[in-house]
């Protein structure tokens, strides 16, 4: 079975309407005609050279991604330049691009529902709710039982998929945790949720030395989440399986492959 571009990006704009995105966002398709045949897609979290490379080997005609390539203006698509010359190979193998980025966030089983799920937590709600109930940016809930601080981080670690940097924790070994709040990728901007101040443990990536050490010592007065801060690739990777799943339900009779390949920038640490 074939389908067009075209019909292929009317299905990822109705599972994850655009409309719904952030306002800073650039989801939607990159490059490609919109008459072109489809009987394959690709999913990977980033468009990189890795990705980019596995979806031409496989023949896909589609490459979904979850972060925009093009989400800061560039003033060149020369082929000298990664983005030009990632977006010239796609064209000439006539596979297009499209990102789904916060509007895939925000939805019932968007990227922080998937980490929820995988958790276990019961009674979810979104950190900030959008207009449709149900909905919106990161996740908070109850673990079935509680366990210990450490034990959450090695539960999550049997959960994510493994990288060089792994899982950094905040917070002392053994404090109790049975309310978790979680937003995957980068989400130290949701630090003062009430959600999330509320919680017992805060699941996300990225989190700079200032929010995090503030948020640190907040929580040492009672007042505050202990900190686990995850690879922003493998708190997202996971989503992919759920989308092309989704995908399968909606374009029945086309190929749907998620991408293994792992695309977290690091490649090893040293301790100390």
């Amino acid at each position: 079975m074939s389908v067009t571009v075209r019909e292929v990006n009317e299905v990822i704009e109705r599972l994850w309407p655009v409309e719904n995105a952030e306002q800073w966002d650039s989801p939607g398709l990159v490059t490609g005609s919109l008459a072109a045949e489809v009987t394959s897609i690709h999913l990977a979290v980033d468009a990189v050279s890795d990705t980019v490379n596995e979806a031409i080997a496989l023949g896909a005609g589609l490459l979904l991604v979850h972060h925009p390539l093009l989400l800061r203006g560039v003033t060149t698509v020369a082929e000298n330049t990664y983005k030009g010359a990632m977006l010239a190979r796609l064209i000439r193998a006539g596979c297009a691009l499209v990102a789904a980025h916060t509007n895939a966030d925000i939805v019932e089983n968007g990227v922080s529902a998937v980490i929820a799920s995988r958790l276990g937590l019961e009674n979810v709600v979104p950190l900030t709710p959008s207009a449709v109930p149900g909905t919106g940016i990161g996740r908070a809930g109850d673990l079935p039982a509680p366990v210990t601080l450490g034990r959450l981080a090695l539960i999550l670690a049997e959960v994510l998929p493994a990288t060089a940097t792994g899982i950094r924790v905040a917070g002392h070994y053994d404090t109790p945790v049975s309310r978790v709040a979680l937003c995957g990728g980068a989400g130290d901007s949701l630090l003062g949720e009430p959600e999330v101040r509320g919680a017992d443990v805060y699941i996300t990536s990225d989190l700079r030395h200032h929010p995090a050490s503030e948020a640190r010592e907040q929580a040492e007065l009672g007042n505050g989440p202990a900190l686990i801060d995850v690879s922003h690739w493998a708190s997202e990777w996971l989503w992919l399986e759920v989308a092309a799943a989704e995908l399968r339900h909606a374009l029945p009779g086309v190929s749907v492959t998620v991408s293994d390949l792992r695309t977290d920038p690091w490649d090893f640490v040293v301790t100390q």
